[in-house]
């Protein structure tokens, strides 16, 4: 369990090769793209098959969209140290924003992007491009603030636990143990 939360990420590339899925989960314009296209597509399915007019609608839509963004932040977040974050999830926020921001503009342009029930017309883009800017650094830098306080508590509990100071320790350990065992044989020829 204390393999998480590594304080040097060099270690990580020692000990395994990344999957494809680990290796786009650690690109930064990757994750922001594929949010903030993901979230106006999302955005524009639920205005033109629900009812704008309902509180609950409007509030459940609203809340699954900030937890796709905040999990996907996250995503990108956990294959780097605390260390990276503070220049990693404004980007993040940034990047998402700016994907979201053209997207909106190309459905615009094909009639396609909604203002609560009626189309939305070129002059509403840039107040719409500004509110979601602004809502994107208002929900992301509070939530990894939050995410990085709660990640250093469990590091600390865990390296009490194991009764050790780093998370490179471990990692040396776990070298060590990898050189101690013996290769396997080669399989017989079929």
């Amino acid at each position: 369990m204390a393999d998480f939360f590594p304080r040097k990420t060099i270690a990580w590339e020692a000990i395994e090769d990344p999957t494809a899925l680990r290796r786009f989960s650690a690109s930064l314009p990757e994750m922001a793209l594929v949010t903030g296209v993901t979230l106006r597509l999302y955005r524009a399915y639920v205005l033109s098959h629900g009812s704008p007019e309902s509180g609950l609608w409007v509030g459940s839509t609203l809340i699954i969209g900030a937890v796709l963004l905040l999990v996907m932040l996250t995503v990108h977040l956990s294959n780097y140290t605390l260390r990276h974050w503070w220049w990693r999830a404004p980007m993040f926020a940034a990047l998402e924003a700016g994907t979201e921001i053209m997207m909106s503009l190309a459905l615009t342009a094909v009639g396609l992007e909604k203002i609560g029930s009626s189309a939305a017309a070129l002059s509403d883009w840039l107040p719409s491009a500004t509110q979601v800017l602004a809502w994107r650094v208002l929900l992301i830098l509070p939530f990894t603030l939050l995410l990085a306080i709660v990640v250093t508590i469990v590091r600390r509990i865990l390296m009490s636990r194991e009764r050790r100071s780093s998370t490179v320790q471990r990692v040396a350990e776990a070298r060590r143990a990898t050189a101690e065992e013996p290769p396997a044989p080669p399989a017989p020829p079929a």
